[in-house]
């Protein structure tokens, strides 16, 4: 079914002309999208904000610039996680029809989810899980599937598996505990003092707080660790490895970064370990995937805050600071909003 596009052709969106600060956002009318033959048209009630937003919006690391423009951002509209209606289908569309409640990751697809609408192709979306809001469906998308194929695809995780998390109260991170225990691991999540009880919520097994504990001195050692946030040199990851143990890095410092990208390869083919970082790859095949977690009830979404599209800057500015406990959520319509999430002056 084709659905012709109303008259308004305006939209309210978060815009980035420029790389810089926060400060550079700016709450605009801009053009409504039109969605193409193969694509649907989406009224976005919830979005989610990503570290890479940030980084997007900064061009940091400065390599960020020759993939998505070299002076100032390629694409305008930022926001990668988006949960909402399907408006408008492409003639070629048979996934979905109008009024479809689903949610996606736009970041392979020109972004584009702070905003009131987005243009998507039908194959980077999928149904939204029946038993969640909007707003919890938007902190799905990238940070969830990050976590999913950090453990299974780069950590090939294996029931009964002794698997840490460094930054488990993050947004990667939250998944990541519950996707490791949806897998039958033995899970220990490091986090800060103020995200011990979450952590043990959200099922981990164990917790170190990491103001009080340093893992990688305590002479435990796990088959698996996904550092998602937080710095370590990879020489304490390696004491903290077994033999045979994997690190994967999603997240963390810049530095954490380079000698992931450096030295991992070099110790991987020189030792009974594995070093290595991803980069996600998203999917609607593994978006069904975590659809089907949330909807069995083995993994739920943390949400932290929530800002209306007009804070987008705000928001941003508060995940920058590395203390938020979940996913930020930025909300387009009031009447969307979820179950008593703290507002951003909580």
């Amino acid at each position: 079914m084709t659905l012709k596009i109303k008259k308004d052709t305006k939209m309210k969106a978060i815009v980035c002309p420029k790389y810089g600060s926060p400060d550079v956002l700016k709450f605009e009318d801009v053009q409504k999208p039109v969605p193409g033959d193969n694509e649907v048209l989406i009224k976005i009630h919830a979005a989610a904000a990503n570290a890479g937003d940030w980084h997007l919006m900064r061009a940091d690391p400065f390599l960020i610039r020759f993939m998505y423009g070299l002076q100032k951002p390629k694409y305008k509209i930022l926001g990668t996680d988006v949960a909402g209606r399907v408006e408008a289908v492409g003639k070629n569309v048979t996934q979905f029809e109008v009024s479809d409640e689903v949610f996606g990751d736009m970041s392979a697809s020109g972004f584009g989810a702070f905003a009131e609408y987005v243009c998507a192709p039908e194959n980077r979306i999928a149904l939204k899980p029946t038993n969640v809001t909007f707003e919890e469906a938007a902190a799905v998308p990238s940070a969830a599937v990050t976590a999913l194929q950090a453990l299974r695809d780069k950590g090939k995780i294996q029931a009964g598996q002794k698997v840490l998390i460094n930054g488990a109260s993050g947004g990667v991170g939250m998944f990541a505990v519950q996707i490791a225990k949806a897998f039958g691991a033995e899970v220990t999540a490091v986090c800060s003092t103020r995200n011990v009880e979450m952590a043990r919520s959200i099922g981990a097994d164990h917790v170190i707080d990491y103001t009080k504990e340093d893992f990688t001195q305590n002479g435990q050692q796990y088959d698996l660790i996904l550092a998602a946030n937080g710095y370590h040199p990879i020489s304490d990851y390696r004491r903290a490895l077994s033999p045979t143990g994997t690190y994967v890095m999603t997240g963390g410092s810049s530095a954490q970064m380079v000698q992931a990208m450096l030295f991992g390869p070099w110790i991987s083919m020189t030792s009974s370990q594995t070093m290595s970082n991803m980069v996600v790859k998203p999917t609607q095949q593994d978006l069904v995937f975590m659809k089907a977690l949330l909807e069995t009830g083995k993994v739920a979404p943390v949400l932290d805050r929530r800002y209306p599209l007009s804070e987008t800057a705000e928001a941003i500015r508060y995940l920058e600071e590395g203390h938020a406990k979940g996913k930020v959520i930025i909300t387009i319509e009031a009447k969307s909003n979820g179950h008593g999430i703290p507002q951003k002056n909580s």
